[in-house]
This record gives structure tokens, C-alpha cells and sequence, in this order.
């Protein structure tokens, strides 16, 4: 059964305690719950009349991450753009959103059945954009797709976990996608 639709100011208060627990959490991971509703800017009740227990927050945090992924990925268009177009795109927004949701998306419980069904959905539209793109010849006929995941995956948290200071998505998604394509060997 589909959870009812929370009003607009409910919404806002659970955006404001997702995001103060993602600032927060970032910064010192056994952070309290009242640590976390003073940076959001409710009472501690009202973060925990929206989540049982700190289980739940993480459990929330997690999911909102990964269908903040998946909106990063179809913004792309993958089915309907040039797959360099869509594949530089949606590289950059993701590495946006895994920036800003890098604690969510490290402690997303993979187990939590609406995140992993999230997860599967961004694992489909990325394969189904890699197999377009081998299909118009950007990858080789028998590229191993399930490698080149991997290696795409790979590549994208080394972007993100990598690096001191955050750099310009497009400039990380541009060498991401340089690097699957031509790895490090001589250009011909």
C-alpha cells in the first residue's frame, strides 16, 4: 500500500530534516536526532513524528538519495538523446547528486526493498544507455556491458571520493567519460 501524500508543509519539513541530517551526518555521523532538528529548524518532535528512530531517517535518506539519482539519470533523456549527449549529462548530474548525498548514498540500507527496487531502476537505465551506446559504435560490439558498469561505477566515487574540494560536475563527467573511452593508452 502506497503511503498517503504528506501536505506541502509536511513535505518542506521533511526535505529541511533530510537534508540537516545529511549536513550533519557529513560532518560527525553519531550526530543526535536533536542535533539534527536544531540544523533543520524543528523541534525534535517533529523530526521524530516523521521518523520512529534514527534507523528510519537513515532508511529515508537513502532512498530520497537514490530517486535523486535516478531524476538525475532520466533528466538526461538516455532513450532520446545522442547517447554522448545523454551519456556526459547524465554523468554530470549524478556526480552533482553524489556530492551533495555522498553520506546518504554510502549508508543507503541496500536491503530496504523501495531502495534496492531504485537502485535496480538506476542499474537498468544505465545498462540500457551503455547497450545504445555500443549499439551506434561509441563502445566496441562485444564490450562486457557488466564490466563496463562496474568501471563507469567506479569511476564516478572516485570522482566524488577522490577529491579535496569539489569540482565542476561537467568537467569530472568529461574526464569520467574520456577515461571509459580511451582509458589511459596512447590516442590513435
Amino acid at each position: 500500500m502506497a503511503a498517503k501524500p504528506l501536505r506541502a508543509d509536511a513535505e518542506r519539513s521533511v526535505r529541511a530534516i533530510l537534508d540537516a541530517a545529511q549536513r550533519v551526518l557529513s560532518a560527525n555521523p553519531a550526530a543526535s536526532m536533536e542535533q539534527i532538528a536544531e540544523a533543520a529548524g524543528v523541534a525534535r518532535t517533529t523530526v521524530h513524528r516523521r521518523f520512529a528512530n534514527r534507523e528510519a531517517l537513515l532508511r529515508a535518506m537513502g532512498l530520497w538519495a537514490w530517486q535523486r539519482v535516478k531524476e538525475a539519470i532520466e533528466a538526461a533523456r538516455p532513450m532520446t538523446a545522442p547517447p554522448m549527449v545523454a551519456m556526459h549529462q547524465a554523468t554530470a548530474n549524478v556526480l552533482a547528486v553524489k556530492d551533495s548525498w555522498t553520506f546518504a548514498l554510502d549508508n543507503a540500507d541496500a536491503a530496504d526493498p523501495e531502495t534496492a527496487a531504485v537502485r535496480e531502476e538506476v542499474a537498468a537505465l544505465r545498462d540500457n544507455a551503455f547497450a545504445a551506446a555500443r549499439d551506434v559504435g561509441i563502445f566496441a560490439p562485444d564490450v562486457d556491458l557488466a564490466w563496463l558498469a562496474r568501471v563507469y561505477v567506479a569511476l564516478i566515487s572516485e570522482s566524488v571520493h577522490g577529491q579535496e574540494e569539489a569540482g565542476d560536475p561537467d568537467v569530472l563527467a568529461t574526464r569520467v567519460i574520456d577515461t571509459l573511452l580511451h582509458g589511459f593508452g596512447p590516442r590513435s
